[in-house]
Formats: C-alpha cells, structure tokens, sequence
C-alpha cells in the first residue's frame, strides 16, 4: 500500500509515535510519503494534490531518529504526488499544538481529509469523527459520567467556585482546547493566584474544572485503543503508566519531564474501555489515547495520541506491528468491497 502520513511540519517533528509507526511501515514494505499539514493543494474538477517527501525503499537505518534525520535532510527532495495515487492518508498532527501565528493549520488537515475521503481515499482517524470531536475535552464530555470525574465548563468565575466548594476545595482547572499538560493548574484550600489563573486561562476560551484526583500522585495510565480494542502485542497490552519524578507536580505528561513505566491493565481500566469503546467505534476512531486515574477517565486524546515511542525503553513492545497490520486489512477490505463500506466504517474495522 502507499501511505501518506500528514504531520504539523517534517523539520520540527520530534522522532515519536508518528515516526515509529513511519518506520514500521517502511520497514514492512510499503510506499511511505510523509508532509507537512501545510502541503495541500487543490484544483476543481482533479484529485488533490499533497506535497511530499517519499521516503526511498533502500533507506538504511537502525534506530528511529536514524530514519527520521534522513528523512529529514534536505538531500530528500518534495515531490507534488497525486492523493488518487495514495491507499490511507494517517492524520497524525496536533492541531491543539498549533501556535496563534499558525491559526491556518489547526483545522487544515481534518478539512482536506474530509474532502479526501469524498475523492475515495481512506483517512484515518475518519475526518468527518475528527471535526466533531475537535475539540477533544468536550467530546469526552459526551462519554458516561459513571466512568468520568466531576466536572464543569464554563468561563464564569463564579460558577468555578460553586464547583470548588462542591468538590471540597480541590479541582483542577485547564484550557478545553489545549494539550501537552500546558495551563494545567491544582486549585486547592489556599486558592492562590485564583483571580489571575481564571483571567488567564479565559483569556484562551472555555475552562474545564474536575475534580482532583488524590491517585493522580502515582501518575496516570495512557491506554493505545485501536478499532475499540486495547493495542496488543505478543500477549501485552499497550498499557503505559507515566509518572513525574516530582512529587509536588501533579501533572503526568511525557513531555513535561514525567517516566514511562510498564502498567498493569487493572478490571477498573477494563471496564472504561468497555464503556468508551462502543461510541469509539460507531464514531469512525481507529487510534486513540484513553487517559486514566485508578477507575477514571480524565482525558480522550483523538486527534494525536501519543506513547508508542516510549515502549521498547521499558521493556515493552513498540506496539507498531499490529498497528500496521491493522491498516493494512482496512486497504484490503476497500480492495475487496469497493464502496459497500464508508470510510467512518472502514476507520474502526476491525
């Protein structure tokens, strides 16, 4: 198959998730092109046209970031390919990470995905899932509350502190829209700066406050869910706990300094799966991030989920295999049945 994978830009683009399942892919046999959210081009009446590096057949590497600097390097040139030439476009930036000098970007991969999908290529995530789900915290908010925190939105003041008394002086207040860890802060007793983080984090939109978690201490547990199940390998489970090494941040992000550790998938975290994955599938969600704290769920990351990168250091799988594997089916159930099954229906088949 020839896949495209769409990431926010090649030359920033750390050797992560997006990389390993890059190279995996390669490493398999496929044609494998990667671009910038920024390469889109269109013209009535044709396929769109996507801006590309493909990466040669003969690339030699060991590791990840091997692969990634060659593909990288400038002696790797654009090429401007046709999408009707293309099997799957992968999704794979964080529009939540954009800059505000980078607006154009937030919404340009789900909207030319959209219209991909109407030209007949297969995208995942499904676009149409995506653009409904953009913003992720409020698409969480439609999950069961039995498997889910307290919590409000809201950018009134006053009804943040109705929330904290009711949560006993305790809540953390975040952006809706963000991500990465980023404006995340603990309310508690004390209230301190309370009047300027509500300014400040309103000034970004809406705020989500839940409410605190004492678990959070041991770190969260990301959990890999591809087409509604647990991403499996040889018998384990994409089951990753991240925790800070500092004991006072309560926040558990890879990217703010916290330790991935092997975790063991518990019959509370079973069961949150088991409650989301039904509207996962029906949404048209093939790769998702579950975010929990012992039977909670704090977070749903569908737009860019992250982890994978991190399981070989800890002894586990890297987990790209049957992601592959998984798309690779998706192409050959198109090849089989042609249009019978929409691209919302081939994105979370099994």
């Amino acid at each position: 198959m020839k896949i495209c994978f769409v990431i926010s830009d090649v030359a920033t683009e750390p050797a992560g998730t997006s990389v390993v399942l890059m190279r995996r892919a390669h490493q398999r046999g496929h044609e494998v092109c990667v671009m910038n959210v920024g390469g889109f081009n269109f013209v009535h009446n044709g396929p769109i046209k996507l801006k590309c590096k493909e990466i040669p057949q003969d690339l030699k590497y060991e590791t990840p970031q091997e692969f990634w600097t060659q593909v990288q390097d400038d002696e790797l040139k654009w090429n401007m390919i046709d999408s009707s030439k293309v099997d799957v476009v992968f999704l794979r930036n964080n529009p939540t990470e954009e800059t505000h000098a980078r607006h154009w970007a937030e919404h340009s991969g789900i909207s030319f995905g959209r219209m991909l999908q109407e030209q007949g290529v297969l995208v995942l995530n499904d676009a149409n899932a995506m653009s409904s789900a953009f913003i992720d915290k409020l698409y969480f908010e439609e999950l069961p509350a039995s498997i889910k925190p307290k919590s409000l939105i809201t950018r009134d003041k006053d009804e943040l502190l109705k929330f904290w008394k009711k949560c006993g002086k305790k809540m953390v207040l975040k952006p809706l829209e963000g991500s990465g860890g980023q404006n995340v802060y603990l309310i508690d007793e004390e209230k301190k700066n309370f009047n300027q983080i509500i300014t400040s984090l309103t000034e970004l939109g809406y705020v989500i406050a839940q409410e605190f978690l004492p678990e959070v201490s041991k770190g969260d547990v990301r959990i890999i869910v591809v087409n509604g199940r647990i991403l499996e390998e040889n018998g384990e489970l994409a089951v990753i706990r991240r925790v800070n090494k500092d004991k006072a941040e309560f926040r558990s992000n890879l990217s703010l300094g916290a330790t991935a550790k092997p975790a063991k998938l518990t019959k509370e975290m079973e069961h949150i799966v088991k409650v989301t994955a039904p509207k996962l599938i029906r949404d048209g969600f093939f790769f998702v991030g579950l975010d929990v704290v012992d039977d909670k769920l704090i977070e749903i990351n569908v737009l860019s989920p992250g982890g994978l990168d991190y399981c070989e250091e800890i002894g586990l799988p890297e987990f790209t295999n049957p992601v592959i594997e998984a798309i690779e089916r998706k192409v050959e159930y198109k090849k089989l049945y042609g249009n019978n099954f929409s691209n919302k229906e081939l994105a979370s088949m099994h």
